[in-house]
């Protein structure tokens, strides 16, 4: 196995020390080195008391961004994937592969000893969940290796990392992979702007603050098109719910080429009313529905705010009236961390991967409008100004389910 320098240090140093924490750029290869990493850690303390542990963000994203990449290296029989019972046999070791967005997801954690654990995007962790992993980490032997980007300066595991605990930590920038080919690295800096580059680049910790794609705001026309004639792979439409003082929002994406572009091609929203019922929304619904369909063909699927499961229904059954195609189709959509929307929007806008059909007046505004939130800069700001976040919610929802394809699809 070729080692980077920085991967080299830390196989070399980092088992001499409780806590080993790598973070910095996306693709610099501080993951990739874990995947050799945790079986050595398992060999390591093969027949010693306590329990082994693998905690992610949640079990989904840790079966994607850890299990399956090590079943790809040494096959299933060797990695399984997580069960029902929320284990995996790794190298005929029982390990706990936990959510840790939650701390009800580790109770089963309490009161257990762990000689190994392994944390996957610890900056997205429930506090109390990294809190309570410390006191279980009660032997000599006991060790902790942990992954992540930056966040906010202010975030408790940058605290932590600088704190005067045992730590061995490492910080990654894009350059320190040098396994990359130095056009797909070109292309890597070409994809963020502002924060998302010192985060995602330069692997530093940064506050987000102000306008959340200023250079969109400054000059938006080199994403705006009208040109929406194409053979799209799919098509989907993202609906937000309203309520008092919001908006319901529609928005239709067009898929071409598989994930390589994302085109906005067309909104719609039910303005704001004293009042406002479910008929009026099915009504808009099937309107906007029909318009999709009549100028740019079949719609795949059409994702809707997943916490109103009766106005799903409701639109269900509105469709099949209208004889419309509905099988399978309106279904709530799956929803991924607010703070991860941004950078998945920085990188197609800047790889130029995603364009609005000009006549999308509230998706421009609300990329040009969106805020950092003042409380907490890692997500943006919720204040609803102008409903600015209804549609933006619209929008997101028309791709999120699709996230990691689109995230990994590149164009070079």
């Amino acid at each position: 196995m070729l080692l980077s320098d920085k991967q080299k240090e830390f196989i070399r140093e980092s088992g001499n020390h409780r806590w080993a924490i790598k973070y910095g750029a996306t693709r610099s290869g501080k993951t990739y080195l874990d995947y050799f990493a945790i079986p050595m850690r398992i060999r390591e303390r093969h027949g010693k008391d306590g329990l082994y542990a693998l905690l992610g963000n949640t079990k989904g994203t840790l079966q994607r961004n850890i299990i399956e990449p090590m079943q790809s290296i040494y096959g299933t029989a060797n990695v399984s994937s997580i069960k029902s019972d929320n284990t995996s046999m790794i190298f005929g070791e029982r390990v706990h592969c936990l959510g840790a967005d939650n701390i009800k997801h580790v109770d089963r954690l309490r009161g257990t000893s762990i000689k190994y654990a392994y944390g996957d995007e610890i900056v997205t962790w429930n506090e109390d969940v990294f809190e309570m992993l410390k006191s279980r980490l009660d032997h000599s032997y006991s060790h902790f290796d942990g992954t992540c980007n930056p966040a906010d300066p202010e975030h408790w595991v940058k605290k932590f990392i600088d704190s005067d605990a045992d730590i061995f930590k490492q910080q990654y920038t894009l350059d320190d992979n040098p396994f990359l080919d130095s056009i797909v690295v070109e292309e890597l800096k070409k994809e963020h702007k502002g924060v998302f580059y010192e985060r995602y680049i330069l692997g530093e910790w940064c506050v987000a603050e102000g306008l959340v794609f200023p250079y969109f705001a400054e000059d938006s026309t080199p994403y705006i098109t009208t040109n929406t004639n194409y053979n799209y792979s799919k098509i989907t439409i993202g609906i937000d719910f309203g309520g008092t003082g919001s908006m319901t929002t529609f928005t239709a994406t067009g898929y071409v080429n598989g994930y390589d572009t994302l085109i906005v091609l067309d909104e719609d929203n039910l303005p704001i009313r004293e009042q406002i019922d479910s008929n009026m929304i099915c009504d808009k619904f099937v309107k906007f529905y029909k318009r999709i369909l009549n100028e740019y063909g079949n719609v795949n699927f059409i994702f809707c705010d997943s916490a109103s499961p009766t106005m799903i229904n409701s639109l269900i059954s509105a469709s099949r009236e209208a004889k419309l195609p509905t099988y399978n189709k309106i279904v709530g959509c799956r929803k991924n961390a607010v703070k991860d929307r941004p950078v998945t929007i920085d990188r197609l806008l800047n790889s130029g991967r995603l364009y609005i059909n000009q006549k999308c007046k509230g998706v421009i505004k609300a990329l040009a409008s969106l805020r950092w939130d003042n409380k907490n800069t890692d997500i943006p700001e919720d204040e609803n100004k102008g409903n600015i976040n209804d549609i933006y919610d619209s929008f997101c929802y028309s791709w999120i389910d699709f996230v990691e394809y689109i995230d990994r699809h590149k164009k070079y």
